[in-house]
């Protein structure tokens, strides 16, 4: 055992040891002002975000980037409340984040109304776990807790924490030794082994699961050994770099890539989470081999074979042989080729959101190539069928809940986790406005983002869907604002854009500004119909 000190003392630590090194939030009056100070003189950093769902997104993408647990800061109640959507986010999005909210002490609560919310109660359906820490209970429900955040299928847990219990002396049990991942059995290794062995055309497919540094470089083993054609959702953009001859594109589960799969007689699925899928049925009638880090909740596809584990050990167990395969030597360029003429879209008034993720990436200068973090909307259709990625979270969005406001909070969090590259945010007006305040905090961080607002004036999305029905236009549409006034006015170097000439020389100014910049491009939307139609039909 420890000797007694602080509980907060033992938050700081738990969190100092499994490398740490940022808390995002909103604090109010109680144990958040501990949090602070205690995480201070460990050299932990606290950064104040405007509103506390930007907070979780922050640590959800910090945990993504960092490979350590996020950490998110509240005050009770409302501060507990404007959280749920980033802890939400965090557990479908398969980010371990650790929310650490205040708490009313257990007296306060027979008579107090104020604030007064049943928080445990509040957070449930979000989390994977929660403990509310009292005086005198043993500080190792931490580690537990952040264990649990770290277990596959990773997501969020909740602490609620009084200011009295914080500053109370506890002792801190060792934590337990963690149990070593169990070995696939062997029966289910040879029925692995033998689909694999029949295939002449297999398919692989990469999933989130795979964007570790280990499992990265299992997928690209694997995808050498099986030469095949591969595909990656949106999260694993980059696990395959997208200049590599094998990579033909995105999978999301719906019609884009259907010619090819349908053609395939096996589907490898490695490290894909049934939550980045859209929701349609599966498809296909090839088996479907899977290797994941767990078994699945819920599948699209009963697998004829699993492999569980770590994915470098499942792929070891698995020990594939290169064999002759049957696709046609242009099968993944010819798939390239269809794809992108599926998605390409003209502009008339403005310019296309496809043109504004190509500019910009043309623009991107060779020794410090930009991470770029996508919001929701219509405008994702172009960002991640057109950006580049070579490496694993050369891309982030969020797929599993799909959250608008997730690009610019995002976007900070991956510039304070390595400042040696620009980020590109690149959000829709309607993202923006959730999350506008967040300009401030990137301008008093000095965040190297490049804010990228494709401003046509609408839910763009959900205005195609409105129309597609036959409905009046109505509730999804707006004048269009002036985001880079806004931005100006939080310290912003701001550049609007009407065309694509005025767009690029902007995009090239502001990659090689060292300071938050915004660009304000008018988009004409004309093209999302059909990007949406290539999609998902």
């Amino acid at each position: 055992m420890t000797a007694p000190k602080p509980l907060v003392e033992h938050l700081i630590d738990a969190l100092a040891a499994r490398g740490v090194r940022r808390v995002f939030g909103v604090p109010g009056g109680g144990s958040s002002l501990d949090v602070i100070a205690a995480a201070r003189s460990r050299g932990i950093d606290f950064v104040l975000a405007r509103q506390e769902t930007s907070a979780a997104i922050m640590g959800l993408a910090t945990a993504r980037i960092e490979g350590t647990p996020g950490v998110a800061l509240t005050t009770v109640g409302p501060g507990l409340a404007s959280a749920a959507n980033g802890l939400a986010c965090a557990t479908l999005d398969r980010a371990p984040l650790l929310l650490v909210s205040d708490g009313l002490a257990a007296e306060a609560a027979r008579f107090v109304t104020h604030q007064a919310l049943d928080q445990r109660a509040l957070s449930a359906p979000l989390v994977k776990g929660h403990a509310r820490l009292e005086v005198g209970e043993d500080a190792g429900v931490l580690d537990r807790l952040l264990d649990l955040a770290m277990t596959p299928p990773h997501g969020a847990v909740h602490v609620e924490l009084t200011g009295e219990a914080a500053r109370r002396p506890v002792e801190r049990a060792a934590a337990p030794a963690a149990a070593a991942p169990s070995a696939p059995a062997p029966a289910a290794i040879e029925a692995a082994r033998a689909l694999l062995a029949c295939a002449m055309r297999p398919v692989l497919v990469v999933g989130l699961e795979a964007c570790t540094a280990s499992a990265a470089a299992a997928a690209r083993r694997l995808a050498a050994v099986l030469d095949c054609p591969v595909l990656t959702t949106y999260q694993a953009k980059g696990v395959i770099p997208d200049t590599d001859p094998r990579a033909v594109g995105l999978f999301t589960g719906g019609t884009l890539e259907a010619p090819l799969v349908e053609a395939a007689d096996l589907v490898v699925l490695f490290g894909v989470d049934p939550v980045e899928l859209i929701p349609q049925p599966w498809a296909y009638r090839a088996p479907v081999l899977e290797l994941g880090l767990t078994p699945r909740q819920r599948y699209y596809a009963t697998p004829a074979a699993a492999l569980y584990g770590p994915l470098d050990r499942c792929l070891a167990e698995l020990a594939p042989r290169a064999v002759p395969r049957g696709w046609p030597a242009d099968t993944a360029a010819a798939h390239r080729r269809r794809a992108r003429a599926r998605l390409a879209c003209a502009a008339g008034d403005g310019v296309s959101p496809q043109r504004i993720v190509e500019i910009a990436q043309d623009a991107a200068p060779s020794d410090a190539r930009p991470r770029v973090t996508v919001d929701a909307g219509a405008h994702m259709f172009s960002a991640t069928a057109f950006w580049q990625c070579s490496a694993p979270n050369d891309l982030l969005i969020s797929n599993g809940l799909a959250t608008m406001g997730f690009a610019l909070p995002a976007a900070i969090a991956a510039s304070l986790a390595d400042r040696s590259r620009p980020v590109v945010a690149l959000t829709g007006d309607g993202g923006l406005a959730m999350c506008l305040g967040e300009l401030l905090t990137a301008a008093e961080r000095r965040a190297r983002v490049v804010v990228v607002v494709f401003n046509d004036g609408a839910l763009s999305l959900i205005d195609i869907k409105q129309q597609a029905r036959g409905l009046p236009t109505e509730g999804v549409r707006w004048g269009r604002a002036d985001f880079a006034g806004a931005a100006a006015a939080f310290g912003f170097a701001v550049w609007r854009a009407r065309s694509e000439r005025e767009y690029a020389d902007a995009i090239v100014s502001a990659l090689r500004t060292d300071a938050p910049c915004l660009i304000d491009v008018r988009v004409d939307p004309v093209g999302y119909r059909e990007q949406l139609k290539a999609l998902r039909g």
